[in-house]
Formats: C-alpha cells, sequence, structure tokens
C-alpha cells in the first residue's frame, strides 16, 4: 500500500470515529437505540426546549408568553449570544427557567478538533454558569451532531448530552404558528421533548414568532392530554439511563 492511500485511509478511519456519535441525529437510530439521549422522558411530561438564545429581540416575549402559560422551560445558550447580553441570562432562571448549553457558537463541527471542543464547551458552561447564576447540566450540540470530540468534553464537564423528539421546524421562512404546530403534533405526547427557537439568529430572520405564537397551540393541546409542560429537569431523565455515562 502507497504511503499516499495508507494517508488517505487513515484520515478517513478518524474522520468515521469523530462522526460516528453523530447517527444519533437520525431520528429513527435515536428513537429505537438512545431513547434518553433522544429526550424521551416521563409519560406524564412533556419537556419543553429553545435553543440559540439569548436574544433581546425575540427572548423576553417568550418569557412574558410563557409565564402567560404558566410553563417554564429549558433554554439552551449560545456562549456567543449570552456574552452579548449576560442579563438576559440572569433573567431566564430568576424567572424560573433552566439554563443549558448549546456551545459557544453554532457553526457545524464536522472536522476533528478535540482541543477546540473541549475549550469551547468549557467556556460556555463557565459563562452559563457564572452569568446565570446555575451550572448547567444538559448540553445539546449545533445541529444536533453529536461528535466524538464533543461527547468526550460533554464527559468531562459533567453534561448530559439531549436532543429532542420533536420540532416545529420554526427555522424556516415560511413557518407560520399553524406550521410550527401541524410539525410537532404527531409527536405531542407523554414523554416528548420538544425542539423551538427563542431567536432567529442562525435562521430566518424573524422566524421566531411562528415558534412564539404557536405555544399556546402546544399548551392546549397539551392541557387536553393531561400533560404538564415543562423544563428537563422535570423530564426524568437521569444519570443511569444514559449509555454515555
Amino acid at each position: 500500500m502507497g504511503a499516499g492511500r495508507a494517508a488517505l485511509l487513515a484520515a478517513t478511519s478518524a474522520e468515521a470515529v469523530h462522526l460516528a456519535p453523530a447517527a444519533v441525529r437520525l431520528a429513527p437510530v435515536r428513537g429505537l437505540l438512545f431513547r434518553r439521549l433522544a429526550g424521551h422522558g416521563a409519560a406524564g411530561h412533556v419537556a419543553l426546549t429553545f435553543d440559540d438564545g439569548p436574544d433581546p429581540a425575540s427572548t423576553p416575549l417568550f418569557l412574558d408568553r410563557l409565564d402567560a402559560l404558566g410553563v417554564s422551560a429549558t433554554f439552551f445558550l449560545l456562549g456567543t449570544m449570552l456574552e452579548q447580553y449576560p442579563y438576559l441570562g440572569r433573567e431566564l432562571t430568576d424567572r424560573g427557567h433552566e439554563v443549558a448549553v448549546h456551545g459557544w457558537t453554532h457553526r457545524p463541527q464536522w472536522g476533528p478538533s478535540p482541543a477546540r471542543d473541549a475549550r469551547e464547551l468549557r467556556r460556555t458552561v463557565e459563562a452559563v454558569t457564572e452569568l446565570c447564576g446555575h451550572r448547567p447540566l444538559w448540553y445539546r450540540p449545533p445541529y444536533g451532531v453529536l461528535t466524538t470530540g464533543l461527547l468526550l468534553a460533554a464527559r468531562q464537564l459533567k453534561l448530559h448530552p439531549v436532543l429532542w423528539t420533536a420540532w416545529g421546524r420554526d427555522w424556516s421562512a415560511g413557518a407560520t404558528p399553524a406550521s410550527v404546530y401541524r410539525t410537532l403534533h404527531p409527536g405531542l405526547h407523554g414523554g416528548a421533548t420538544v425542539l423551538l427557537h427563542d431567536s432567529d439568529c442562525t435562521s430566518a430572520p424573524g422566524s421566531w414568532r411562528s415558534a412564539l405564537d404557536a405555544l399556546p397551540l402546544v399548551a392546549e393541546h397539551c392541557s387536553r392530554l393531561g400533560l404538564e409542560i415543562g423544563p428537563l429537569r422535570d423530564h426524568e431523565l437521569t444519570r443511569r439511563h444514559y449509555p454515555y455515562d
């Protein structure tokens, strides 16, 4: 075997190892094999989660809407956003919500870089802890792509990775409250973890409005089914359930 071919095979193998955990992003894989990682929790509970904030243009409106509905949620924060708007991090926890880690930035993590993964994840944990007043427990990687480097970094920081079981595709330019609810509806049952976004910093401008106005529809649906809506901390996703811990 030539040196060039050997180098190519080694690089390919390294990339395969790096991306292997990303298979859990595929709904059938995580639904069948990694149910807790997907966010399947307590049968009478629906975990409500938001990504990409905090954002001064939209997050306060979500907080007001959640207050009006009597609902608490988990917010997966970006370090860069929290660094710009630290007062919103404290407001989240002061108003009874749970804060979690979404990463320092929202860029894809396709290439192996263990040192960078560990550095950026630690930086985000430290920012969330300092600025929000609570040490985060949960981690959701951008785009749901959980790589080996991120998995190891999360484990070192005692973060539990958790993805989602239902999403509303609220990030798209054409999303409406009705379309968000319609997309979520098949997965709105006991044990679900719902993914929405309280910011448009990584999506179509103004797309957060579709998620905001879908919240009453989601709350009404869950009420009809006798389901409680709340944060991940109440979803019975304990340490013993995690295949990676």
